[in-house]
């Protein structure tokens, strides 16, 4: 019996789709750069992370886009510079976004990965944080499923349907619900779920979500966003034990995620068609708070445009897509951010984009067959209501990194600090004065990205900038 052309067509893209690798993208909330225990912590252990490690890529000198949750994840979702979508703090009352000139919400316009993805015949799932719209008082931004998502499973800070906290200590063993607020959104199910493994909830959502792939045949793509490890913390009653200060629970909330994400991790590894075509990427969408996370010996934390509150530990696995020789080793030299991962991403697919990306595609540097650097310098705004924070004074407004060198001022190009980052990854001695002309160059070129994009409030009085009143 002959098939007929269209069944022929069919068969073929089938197979095609099939052949597509996979993608997993773990995005932990307020992570320090030396957090994973492959990157030097000894303080708690992240087995199922180091699994993957040992076979995989550690990238040192990876960043992301924005020292604060929303921004960050604008980046990481879109290859380009969250600025252009009036999107430069984290998303909160819409009277508070206002006040510092930003959006309530992504344009749904934006150029999503997972769009590209899905119209490629990808299938496509969101479980966990959101943080790009649905928050507080914002009720009728976009489901999550408008941006290029099939499926969604999200916490309080998104619309759809989401896992919402109970919470409890040693001292109060009884749950209690925390952000009610959501609930009354409406706009999809409620679950309430014990705070110490919602965690476990975005996991297996997401297990369940690779069965229906595999069973209809489809390459997927999923963004796996715990709120882990962000404050307020509430481990398991067994965490408690560690301690109540903050970098004690901190560390139970850490090891607890690590295990959390075990399900998803083995299912993958113990099933050989997903092993050799499935690509793992986890990182952090932001530095640690103070006296929580940590980042090495780097400057600064969450907020601040100093080299702990941006940049990364980025860990990639995929034993059928890595370069063989690359597998269980460390990439300590080539510098890209989280707005490179969308070009990238889509080159490995195989999916062709005419979007302007911020983004370069650096596939061969994320699968270890290169070591290349971006090209074009790293460009960044401080939060609008971020001029000090953490005891930090005046912090600056912009910073680039381009190269070896990394470049910090405010709005009009005063007070530069100049950094010569593989001297001085602490950024501890400024060298501006020392190198006057390339202080200025560099300047001069931060100053000219800056004023391409919106702009925010950069000095709007909230509560973490407020002007004191006079006497």
């Amino acid at each position: 019996m002959k098939l007929s052309l269209t069944l022929m067509l069919f068969i073929s893209f089938t197979a095609i789709a099939a052949d597509r690798p996979n993608i997993v993208l773990v995005f932990i909330d307020d992570m320090g750069w030396s957090d994973f225990s492959c990157f030097g912590n000894t303080d708690a252990q992240t087995k199922n992370i180091d699994s993957l490690a040992s076979e995989g890529i550690c990238f040192e000198q990876f960043y992301v886009n924005s020292p604060i949750c929303s921004p960050s994840r604008v980046a990481i979702s879109t290859g380009q510079y969250p600025q252009r979508w009036k999107i430069s703090s984290y998303l909160a009352h819409r009277e508070l976004n206002k006040q510092r000139g930003i959006a309530n919400w992504l344009d749904p316009k934006a150029p999503m990965l997972a769009k590209s993805l899905q119209q490629a015949g990808y299938a496509t799932g969101h479980f966990g944080k959101w943080h790009m719209g649905g928050q507080r008082n914002v009720g009728d931004a976009p489901l999550i499923t408008e941006y290029g998502f099939d499926q969604s499973l999200t916490n309080f800070e998104g619309l759809g349907p989401r896992l919402l906290p109970l919470v409890r200590t040693p001292q109060k063993p009884e749950f209690r619900k925390i952000w009610q607020d959501s609930e009354k959104l409406g706009r999809g199910e409620v679950i309430w779920t014990d705070r110490a493994k919602i965690t476990k909830g975005f996991t297996e959502a997401s297990v369940n979500f690779i069965r229906k792939a595999q069973k209809e045949n489809k390459p997927f793509y999923i963004n796996l966003w715990p709120d882990d490890v962000h404050s307020p913390f509430f481990p398991t009653l067994e965490g408690w034990q560690r301690g109540a200060d903050k970098r004690s629970l901190y560390l139970s909330v850490l090891e607890e995620m690590d295990a959390q994400f075990a399900p998803l991790f083995n299912f993958v590894k113990n099933d050989s068609k997903l092993r050799n075509n499935t690509l793992i990427l986890i990182c952090s969408d932001n530095g640690p708070e103070k006296d929580a996370g940590r980042a090495d010996n780097l400057k600064g934390y969450k907020t601040h445009l100093f080299e702990g509150g941006i940049r990364s530990s980025l860990v990639v696995w995929g034993p059928g897509i890595l370069a063989k020789n690359k597998q269980g080793t460390s990439n300590k030299q080539s510098i890209f951010s989280a707005i490179d991962l969308v070009p990238s991403l889509l080159k490995l697919a195989g999916v062709s984009s005419n979007v302007n990306y911020d983004g370069e595609a650096l596939t061969d540097t994320l699968i270890g067959n290169s070591t290349a650097s971006r090209k074009a310098p790293i460009f960044y705004r401080r939060p609008p209501d971020r001029k000090e924070y953490y005891g930090f004074k005046n912090l600056p407004d912009l910073a680039m990194r381009d190269g070896d060198w990394k470049l910090l001022c405010n709005y009009d190009g005063s007070n530069p600090q100049l950094y010569n980052l593989i001297d001085d990854s602490a950024e501890n001695n400024n060298l501006a004065s020392q190198y006057p002309e390339l202080t200025q160059k560099m300047t001069e070129r931060l100053k000219s990205w800056n004023s391409t994009l919106p702009k925010d409030n950069g000095n709007a009085p909230t509560r973490f900038n407020k002007k004191k009143k006079k006497k």
